[in-house]
């Protein structure tokens, strides 16, 4: 089955949409509702979790070894530390990023009293009051604070707004999408990857096309601190496919064109045979795609993985440069990441001994390449593989 066009008017909407709802994790309730929504558009059910990750599924020609593609709809935040005794607010960071990016950052704080706008600050913001002290200072979220824009200039102001320790700050996105394609934003990650995947659905949906086997679409809210896909995967899951954001940076291959298909990230070397097919897929389809290994980088596969599934997984990704600053990708890149979706989606299952977890004996079992000598003594392969 060849790559299905996608509609890239489409796709730019629904990103538009999902940036510009606040969904730092741990405040995802309005961006789960609105993916619903969406999916109920496209014609499809759904089921969500307690804490809310959502499923929907496409149903296939048969039920097991199911597949699943996976991305996030949580991003990076703050939350409140200490109420500080000059009006300001003490911040930790939700998931990891660096406070060189947080500087100057406009911001909502959701409090039990309502939302308030608010800037993120250095400890010494003014050159006329500080000159060189400016620049001097450290980088580090000690060294930054959140200036409320209510009257607040001492810890009981704060105490009277009903703003709190622990109460959530999402940062403004800040997006822009320029005509030559590029699209500039905070928040990319992973709404830009969820925005692909709903295209790749409506493509799917609208040619028709029966998948080979069941192909779930899951939306985690907690990706961004190491959560993800440790839940709603099902028993019946063989493989995932994790869509998020690649390292488009000096030292990688990743580039924001094309799709950056993941060998390798920080809890180790992605399924060889999953990972094998999605390569061989972009090249029969004429998708353009490059490979990396990144160092400090897990994804939803890893948390599914720690969690106990016995799956293979891959990640397939859009390049982005200044991943968790403010970030920059292409359209080209996220047409390419969902036109390799319904490619994959598309193609038939290989490796049939995936529709149980555990089986006896060798038959049907995988086989990677060796030397020689080594084929000569080892078992011959049952089947081809690919998943």
């Amino acid at each position: 089955m060849h790559r299905l066009t996608i509609d890239t008017a489409y796709l730019r909407d629904r990103l538009a949409e999902l940036l510009g709802i606040p969904s730092p994790t741990g405040y995802t309730d309005s961006i789960v509702r609105h993916v619903c929504r969406e999916l109920e558009r496209l014609g499809l059910s759904y089921d969500i979790t307690r804490r809310g990750v959502v499923r929907t599924k496409l149903t296939g020609k048969r039920h097991k070894p199911a597949r699943a593609l996976v991305g996030h709809v949580d991003t990076l935040g703050a939350q409140i530390m200490q109420l500080k005794a000059n009006g300001r607010l003490e911040l930790v960071p939700i998931g990891n990023w660096s406070a060189r990016f947080a500087e100057g950052a406009r911001a909502t704080i959701f409090s039990e009293k309502g939302t308030y706008r608010g800037t993120i600050l250095p400890l010494k913001a003014s050159g006329h009051a500080f000159n060189e002290g400016v620049d001097e200072l450290p980088v580090g979220w000690d060294y930054v604070e959140l200036r409320v824009d209510a009257m607040s200039r001492a810890r009981h102001d704060l105490v009277k707004l009903g703003i709190d320790v622990g109460d959530i700050v999402a940062i403004d996105p800040q997006p822009e999408f320029l005509e030559n394609g590029f699209i500039v934003s905070r928040h990319l990650d992973d709404k830009a990857g969820v925005a692909a995947m709903l295209a790749a659905i409506k493509a799917l949906t609208e040619s028709g096309i029966e998948p080979d086997v069941d192909t779930f679409w899951l939306f985690t809210i907690a990706e961004e601190v190491g959560v993800g896909a440790s839940a709603a995967l099902g028993e019946d899951v063989a493989a995932i496919v994790s869509v998020d954001n690649g390292v488009s940076a000096p030292g990688q291959n990743s580039d924001e064109f094309g799709v950056t298909i993941a060998m390798a990230d920080q809890t180790g070397p992605f399924d060889f045979h999953l990972t094998r097919k999605l390569v061989r897929l972009a090249r029969d389809n004429d998708i353009r795609f490059q490979k990396d290994v990144f160092r400090y980088y897990r994804s939803d596969s890893a948390a599914a993985l720690v969690a106990g599934h016995d799956v293979r997984t891959a990640l397939i990704t859009f390049g982005i440069d200044a991943s968790h600053g403010y970030e920059r990708i292409h359209m080209h890149a996220l047409r390419s990441l969902a036109e390799l979706m319904t490619a994959y989606v598309s193609s038939p299952v290989e490796i049939t001994r995936d529709v149980n977890e555990i089986q006896p004996g060798l038959r049907g079992f995988t086989h990677q390449p060796m030397s020689r000598a080594e084929q000569r003594a080892a078992v011959p392969p049952a089947e081809e593989s690919g998943v």
